[in-house]
């Protein structure tokens, strides 16, 4: 014996699907807009007015950032052009994930004559260094680099 579907229940398996897929998307863009961790510049026409000298500044520098997270620290190394070993004036960076704010944190890097090294816990999955580096003649070099940490087996 077989049933016969009825226009109330086409409607109600139409409705609940629209609903499904309504309530995903606005769960999806709530999640996305509480995530967003904000403002790179508070004025993206004054920042670039001078982006073009900046970079040229930073390339001419020639330097090479190298990141790796060894056991329970953070490696970084940086060269010049030449492949010498340089260590700039000043070094901030930030250490974090790209999708939220909450795992940020600061590495306190310890130049050891080759390198500078933080100790650093990191899970597994990718992380992402926001560095900003000072030449010694004030030129600043800034730059995000990746870092996929993998599970240890």
């Amino acid at each position: 014996m077989t049933r016969e579907i009825t226009g109330r229940q086409v409607f109600a398996v139409t409705a609940g699907a629209f609903a499904i897929i309504i309530g995903v998307n606005i769960t999806l863009a709530v999640n996305a807009v509480k995530t967003f961790p904000g403002l790179e510049v508070a004025n993206s026409y004054v920042a670039s007015q001078s982006f073009d000298a900046d970079r040229a500044a930073q390339e001419a520098l020639g330097w090479t950032m190298d990141l790796r997270h060894e056991g329970h620290e953070l490696l970084l190394a940086v060269t010049g052009p030449g492949g010498e070993v340089v260590e700039p004036a000043r070094l901030d960076a930030t250490l974090g994930r790209a999708t939220h704010v909450a795992d940020d944190m600061t590495p306190a890097f310890v130049f050891d004559g080759r390198q500078f090294r933080a100790p650093a816990d990191l899970g597994n999955g990718y992380w992402e260094l926001r560095l900003e580096a000072e030449a010694a003649d004030g030129t600043l070099f800034r730059q995000r680099l990746e870092l996929f940490v993998s599970p240890r087996t």
